[in-house]
């Protein structure tokens, strides 16, 4: 029969319906005794409730406990729980309210929506609320928002009560370095206090830098709290916290937002609760002032520097080969009261020579030093070897440079327009002619003379700006005569600032004091440099060699340089000129 096809396809249907996997989704704010009781009561009232109707197949009961229901990001099983609900695992969610199911609005909606979309109805019970059914969204999103405003009116209450227990004294946090936090009160721990002290003494009395402090700290194994190891902003964080002198201040932080209940510094968008004397000090408040005395005045002899890789064009660009640290600029000074910049090691800065700290590590390194000078000159040799046709680049970046400046001197015949300025101020005095015989009336004649003393000073301020461009013409020469011997010094090896180099430079790797390696950016060669052995101080000629001329003598260091190809395997010794390369 051609009916028996559709009444089977509607039997099946019937079978399916008569049994509904059905899911249910609980969840409670907080942790206490009583929240905990209720999430137990909430699970075992569902099973019965999906038991009792003989349609429904419990398929499992998702619950989130302790976590806030204003945001659903947080909410692991309730995530869970919409990902096998979208796989087809379950055909029906039941939970008891929406203030269960979200707090706000938009989660409501895009959640019950996105389920409907996969065939997943979802039942709040005490809502009488299905939304499977036609009107369902209307009341949904009704409810939903008396839902969230509840939320919002809880936590100004919950935000109003903290700040009154605030004012009171109660401590909101937890414990820190020196002191222990319970029960809303702060009592001093002996062991971590005698760290603190210790920081303040170091810094106050013993005069040390924070980085100082911090490297100290480790070597003496002390064991810091909540972080991974001492750094000289959590020096930084101690000396700056009031608590320490016996101060409180709370709502360093606030909650803008109550849906997505995500924590912003408080920049002073809200009160601060300040409490001087709250609790019992671990270090007096004639210590604590002069302590961040003195870092205000460390900080403002900061301002107006510019960053580390701005000052320091070489940063970051010099390697250690013995640990494969980066070199920092230190500043020197010379016996006679000079001061110079060299660059070393970062771990030899920080740790000194190679040792075992307190702690058991293995810190510190024996790289060496390097001047700056030095740096700067050995560039300055592999500018001087590279291969290149010079002529060519120097003619090149000539004539880019001279097509930028020059002057386009179309229409600058000054006599010209000398001859129309006159033809103006003939047509302007004839209009009391005009204007006298009757030609024109009173306002042809004023709009005419606007007309004509407007184009007379177009004219002489065109006139002006041809004088000045014949001025710039007459400088050009001069100009691109110096252009063209910067370029000319620039591509023949004149030494110059490190500036310069720092562009073409990708690194400089210090094998020891006396055998370097320099590797130029887009270029696959490694130039290496040896100190001629047997010479002493060979290097202590550069500054007075870069004082005494601009261009640096190939006899005034007595250097031996070899350029070989990354991709090289065997480099055989070579003669440069008059002088044996080596390489290394």
């Amino acid at each position: 029969m051609p009916t028996l096809r559709y009444e089977l396809l509607n039997q099946e249907r019937k079978i399916q319906e008569t049994k509904k996997k059905v899911a249910a989704y609980c969840r409670v704010s907080t942790d206490n005794e009583d929240q905990a009781n209720s999430f137990e009561s909430q699970q075992r009232y569902f099973r019965q409730y999906i038991e009792r109707n003989p349609d429904w197949e419990l398929y499992a009961i998702f619950a989130d406990e302790g976590i806030s229901g204003t945001n659903t990001k947080k909410r692991k099983e309730f995530n869970r729980m919409i990902e096998c609900a979208k796989n087809g695992d379950f055909d029906l969610i039941i939970t008891k309210e929406i203030s269960r199911f979200a707090r706000n609005t938009l989660d409501s909606i895009f959640y019950t929506r996105d389920l409907k979309k996969h065939g997943v109805g979802v039942i709040f019970l005490n809502d009488n609320i299905n939304t499977l059914d036609g009107d369902a969204e209307l009341r949904l999103a009704i409810m939903s928002s008396i839902a969230q405003e509840e939320s919002r009116k809880t936590s100004e209450r919950v935000k109003w009560g903290q700040k009154r227990q605030m004012e009171q004294g109660v401590v909101f946090g937890r414990s820190m370095l020196g002191y222990d936090v319970k029960d809303g009160k702060m009592t001093i721990n002996e062991e971590g206090a005698k760290i603190v002290r210790l920081i303040f003494h170091k810094f106050v009395d013993e005069g040390k830098g924070t980085h100082v402090i911090a490297r100290e700290l480790r070597e003496e194994g002390i064991e810091p709290m909540r972080v991974k190891e001492w750094q000289n902003t959590v020096i930084l964080r101690v000396i700056r916290n009031e608590k320490y002198c016996g101060d409180l201040v709370q709502k360093k932080t606030y909650t803008p937002d109550f849906l997505s209940h995500e924590k912003k510094y408080n920049r002073g968008q809200e009160e601060f609760v300040i409490l001087k004397d709250h609790h019992e000090p671990i270090i007096s408040r004639e210590l604590f002032d002069k302590a961040n005395r003195i870092l205000d005045a460390k900080s403002l002899s900061q301002e107006g520097k510019a960053k580390h890789s701005n000052r320091y064009p070489f940063s970051g660009k010099i390697k250690c080969c013995r640990c494969g640290a980066s070199y920092v600029a230190r500043y020197k000074t010379r016996k006679d009261g000079s001061r110079y910049k060299a660059w070393r090691c970062y771990e030899a800065a920080n740790h000194g020579r190679p040792h075992i700290d307190k702690a058991g590590n293995q810190v510190g390194c024996s790289g060496e030093s390097i001047r700056n000078e030095d740096a700067i000159y050995l560039l300055y040799l592999v500018c001087r070897e590279l291969k290149i046709n010079r002529q060519k680049v120097v003619d090149n970046l000539t004539r880019t440079i001279d097509a930028v400046m020059r002057i386009d001197l179309t229409e600058t015949n000054t006599s010209a327009l000398s001859e129309k300025i006159e033809e103006a101020k003939k047509k302007r005095t004839g209009l009391i002619d005009l204007y006298t015989s009757g030609d024109i009336d009173k306002t042809e004649f004023t709009a005419l003379r606007a007309k004509y003393d407007e184009d007379i000073e177009k004219l002489k301020s065109t006139m002006e700006g041809i004088g000045q461009q014949q001025t710039m013409i007459l400088k050009q020469r001069e100009l691109m005569e110096d252009i063209k011997n910067a370029i000319d010094e620039l591509i023949n090896g004149i030494q110059y600032e490190d500036e310069y180099y720092t562009q073409i430079l990708d690194k400089m790797v210090i094998n020891d004091k006396n055998h370097i390696d320099v590797y130029l950016k887009m270029l696959p060669h490694k130039w290496s440099f040896t100190v001629a052995k047997g010479i002493t101080g060979a290097l202590e000629t550069l500054k007075k060699a870069e004082a005494s001329e601009d261009s640096i003598s190939e006899a005034s260091l007595p250097i031996s340089v070899s350029k070989c190809s990354l991709e090289e395997k065997d480099e055989k010794p070579k003669v440069c000129g008059d002088k044996e390369v080596i390489s290394d």
